[in-house]
């Protein structure tokens, strides 16, 4: 998929670097090479992510655009960098400054040995954390978002998953494809249904089944890989 860049590739990694020489350290030119190819990483794997979504400001004249000065679209390209230095024991230790650059610079915590599906987004997402988790593709959060572990046991989250602000899925659960957890629900230990639209918090939630088609009309978030 062709991408317009709002920085050329090498400004981009400048930038970056520039970022992370202010608030930590970088060693360059001992780590450039490093960080260009976890940009490298990251510019592919938003080009490919990108191009499902819907929101306007991830499409330029017929193209997938990317801006680093759109925090929403940076958390996501961050994770990525971060994520593809992880991978390795020489880089996990420029792995850790870019993920805590992502936290300082954009609110949300995406650990970079958490794997976060091909296709993800996210919406103003100030407070969230995304913890260890099987995550569906095309699977979305807002504000205040927690997955993770409870008594040692992580979720399983379906594809077109969306977690509306302050939702929270925690332990052994795990939601059908086509869900939404409305905003504040809490999820702890449980099965959710495909196509459900889910309230409340566990044990008491509320939980209203919909049709696939219903349910993903009201996520209005992707151009599914299908259509």
């Amino acid at each position: 998929m062709r991408i317009q860049l709002a920085l050329p590739e090498m400004e981009l990694t400048r930038l970056l670097q520039r970022q992370l020489t202010a608030l930590f350290v970088f060693n360059s030119p001992a780590e450039d090479e490093a960080l260009q190819a976890g940009c490298a990483y990251a510019q592919e794997r938003v080009a490919y992510s990108f191009q499902f979504h819907r929101n306007k400001y991830y499409r330029r004249d017929g193209a997938v655009y990317f801006s680093p000065f759109q925090s929403s679209q940076y958390a996501i390209f961050l994770y990525y960098a971060a994520y593809y230095l992880g991978q390795q024991a020489a880089t996990e230790s420029l792995a850790d400054r870019v993920y805590y650059l992502n936290k300082a610079l954009n609110g949300v915590d995406l650990y970079h040995q958490t794997v976060l599906p091909a296709v993800f987004g996210l919406d103003h997402p100030v407070g969230s954390v995304m913890g260890r988790a099987e995550y569906g593709n095309y699977f979305s959060f807002m504000q205040g978002c927690t997955v993770g572990q409870n008594n040692g046991l992580s979720p399983r989250i379906g594809e077109n998953v969306c977690l509306m602000a302050y939702a929270g899925v925690l332990g052994n659960s795990h939601i059908g494809d086509n869900c939404i957890l409305g905003a504040q629900a809490l999820v702890i230990d449980e099965h959710i249904p495909a196509n459900s639209h889910v309230f409340g918090r566990s044990p008491h939630l509320i939980v209203r089944t919909k049709t696939a088609e219903i349910m993903r009309v009201r996520s209005e978030r992707w151009w599914f890989a299908t259509e």
